[in-house]
C-alpha cells in the first residue's frame, strides 16, 4: 500500500477554489503519447468539473492533428447540452476556445488563460497534440508551452493497457521536458490519468510502477467510455486485482 503512495497529493478541487480567490482560472495542460485518448479524458474531467459547479473553458491546442479542434468541438456541445446555465442570461458553463490549425500551440495556450480570467472562467483544460517520447520538434514545443504558461497542473494521459510500456514513456516524457526546458529547475509532469483500467488484469502493476517510480500520483483512472467513468485510484482495489492475478 505504502508504494501506491506518491510524494505529492493533487486535490483539484481545493485547487481550483484557492485559484479562484486569487481571480486567476486554475490551468490544467494534458500531454501524452498518440492514441492514448487524451481529448476523451479531457471531457470527462469536464464533465466532473461541471459537475462540481465551475465555468470550464477547453483551449484547443492540438494544432498538429487533423480532426483534433473538431473532437473537441464535438465534446464541449455534448457537455454545454447536459450542463445548461440556471438562467438563460448567464453565460455558458462550457466554452471552446480555438483558432484553428498549424499555429503555435504555447500562444494559443496563453491567449486562451488571459481569456478565460477575462471572461470569469473557473478553469482551463489544455488540450495539446499526442506525441511519441522521441519526437524531438513535438517535445521542444511541448516543453515551450509548459515554461511559457506555467500551468497550474501537468497531466500525463497514459493507457493501462500497456503495462510497464507506460512507465517508460513516462519517465521519457519527464526526460524530454527537462532537456528543452534548458532551466535548472524544470517543470514536469504532476499527475497521472490511466486509461482504460476496467480492461487490465496483470497489468495493473503499470499503477504501482508508475507511483512507485516516479513519485506523481495517478489523480483519475478511467473506467468506460461515458463522461462519467473517471474515478480516483482506490489503492486497495490495486491490491486486490494484483493478488487476484
Amino acid at each position: 500500500m505504502q508504494i501506491l503512495s506518491p510524494r505529492r497529493r493533487v486535490d483539484i478541487l481545493r485547487d481550483v477554489m484557492e485559484s479562484k480567490k486569487k481571480g486567476n482560472p486554475y490551468v490544467i495542460t494534458f500531454c501524452g503519447v498518440n492514441g492514448v485518448g487524451k481529448s476523451t479524458n479531457l471531457a470527462k474531467i469536464c464533465f466532473w468539473l461541471l459537475d462540481n459547479g465551475h465555468r470550464v473553458l477547453v483551449s484547443a491546442c492540438d494544432t498538429f492533428r487533423a480532426g483534433a479542434v473538431e473532437q473537441l468541438r464535438t465534446h464541449q456541445r455534448s457537455l454545454a447540452a447536459m450542463h445548461k446555465p440556471e438562467n438563460e442570461e448567464d453565460p455558458p458553463r462550457v466554452v471552446l476556445y480555438e483558432k484553428g490549425y498549424g499555429k503555435d500551440a504555447a500562444s494559443i495556450a496563453m491567449d486562451s488563460v488571459r481569456y478565460a480570467k477575462e471572461a470569469g472562467f473557473d478553469v482551463v483544460l489544455v488540450d495539446t497534440a499526442g506525441r511519441m517520447q522521441d519526437n524531438e520538434p513535438l517535445m521542444r514545443a511541448l516543453a515551450k508551452l509548459i515554461k511559457v504558461n506555467a500551468p497550474d497542473l501537468v497531466l500525463f494521459v497514459g493507457e493501462a493497457l500497456v503495462g510497464n510500456e507506460a512507465v517508460d514513456q513516462l519517465k521519457k516524457f519527464n526526460r524530454a521536458l527537462a532537456d528543452h526546458s534548458h532551466e535548472q529547475n524544470p517543470r514536469l509532469i504532476d499527475g497521472i490519468l490511466l486509461t482504460k483500467f476496467d480492461t487490465i488484469d496483470d497489468k495493473v502493476g503499470a499503477a504501482i510502477s508508475m507511483t512507485y517510480t516516479t513519485g506523481q500520483p495517478i489523480v483519475f483512472v478511467g473506467t468506460g467510455q461515458t463522461y462519467t467513468d473517471l474515478r480516483s485510484l482506490n489503492p486497495k482495489a490495486v491490491v486486490n486485482a494484483l493478488l487476484k492475478a
